[in-house]
């Protein structure tokens, strides 16, 4: 839960961190099964960023530089760029799920609302911490988490914080991979998960983290559905502050959720959408420009939901009904589409589901792993 910040500390102070504390290497680089080497499905290949082999006064820029799609970062006071720091991140990418080991010194951070304006990451993001504890401030309203502890945040939403050194689990969904329990979830934006379902969600994320190296491509979606189904029952348990303020949702989330609720409307259009939202087309088009505009990602979210329902083995509905509720009144041009965008036909995602052998979407070939945490998040933005 929340704590409120009316001590007056400043969550953006970042403390010292002792000096005498073992540093010792993380992220562990997790043993890969000799069983899986050579098979049919190779492991996933994470990507990976580091100022360790830099000069100590050009580390702190390239993390700054590394995170401004996220966040902006500055160094605690009574310290500068020649004091260096040494961060590392490893990130795994799952499908729809993003896992980021990370270690770093002790830093501030602030997500604004004019960063909010501009961005199109609205994401989910739970974080696990192994060591260090961080304090982030939401509406003033300031949550504190420590070693064991997991918390879970909109980044839809501004926030500003600080944290000492630690060594951390990051995960990342997208909007869209929770956006059935978007209302339940934003009420418990900026909250440390506790309790029976939450020491499970640790434990699995341990047994995940222990195993990243190992898990291949077919076992990505259970592992996928298996995250989101325990965070959501961890956030429903979670009892906020009735009295507390509502945060300020962006304009991206927004959108994703006036999006989500009509996606199978034939009204869904960039005019109606402006209408909605309150912002110009200008606007529209450069919150979706990372999607390939708003068409794009419309067409994309009812292929994606097209995928699910042909996924799904208890959905009996004809192909040619899938087609039509994603806007495809020839059948020929909806199979085209899917197969572009998946890899796979519609009748192949189909047979495999009844099968129980799931097929992993393709990874579109333009969609290339840059060198930001947004270029990361891209990778899970769909």
């Amino acid at each position: 839960m929340t704590k409120d910040s009316g001590s007056g500390d400043d969550p953006t102070e970042v403390p010292a961190w002792p000096a005498h504390m073992e540093r010792r290497r993380w992220p562990r680089e997790p043993a890969v099964r000799k069983d899986h080497q050579g098979g049919k499905s190779p492991v996933l290949v994470p990507s990976r960023f580091s100022t360790n082999d830099l000069p100590p006064v050009e580390q702190f820029q390239c993390w700054r530089a590394h995170m401004a799609p996220l966040v902006d970062v500055h160094l605690p006071d009574g310290m500068s760029d020649a004091d260096g720091f040494a961060a590392e991140q490893i990130g795994w990418h799952l499908g729809d799920l993003l896992v980021v080991q990370q270690r770093t010194p002790g830093f501030s951070y602030t997500r604004s609302l004019a960063m909010l304006r501009s961005s199109p990451i609205d994401h989910w993001n739970v974080g696990l911490l192994r060591s260090g504890r961080a304090w982030t401030e939401v509406d003033r309203r300031v949550m504190e988490a420590g070693p064991g502890e997991i918390f879970f945040r909109s980044l839809g939403y501004p926030y500003r914080g600080r944290t000492t050194e630690a060594a951390t689990v990051l995960l990342f969904m997208p909007f869209e991979l929770l956006a059935d329990d978007a209302s339940t979830l934003e009420i418990a934006n900026n909250s440390v998960l506790s309790g029976s379902l939450a020491d499970l969600l640790v434990n699995y994320i341990n047994g995940m983290e222990a195993n990243l190296g190992n898990i291949t491509v077919e076992e990505v979606p259970r592992v996928v559905r298996t995250i989101r189904d325990m965070v959501v029952a961890c956030v429903a348990a979670v009892r906020p502050d009735p009295a507390g303020p509502q945060p300020k949702m962006g304009v991206m989330e927004r959108a994703h959720r006036y999006i989500h609720v009509n996606l199978h409307s034939a009204d869904l259009t960039p005019e109606k959408i402006c209408r909605e939202l309150g912002i110009s087309r200008t606007r529209l088009y450069q919150l979706f420009e990372p999607s390939g505009g708003v068409l794009n990602y419309i067409r994309r979210r009812r292929l994606l939901q097209a995928y699910a329902d042909l996924s799904d083995p208890t959905n009996n509905r004809p192909i040619g009904e899938i087609a039509e509720a994603a806007g495809f009144e020839v059948a020929a041009n909806f199979t085209r589409a899917f197969s572009h965008e998946f890899g796979a036909s519609p009748r192949e995602i189909r047979r495999a589901a009844a099968a129980e052998r799931p097929i992993v979407p393709a990874t579109p070939s333009e969609r290339n792993i840059g060198s930001t945490i947004g270029d990361w998040l891209k990778a899970v933005q769909g």
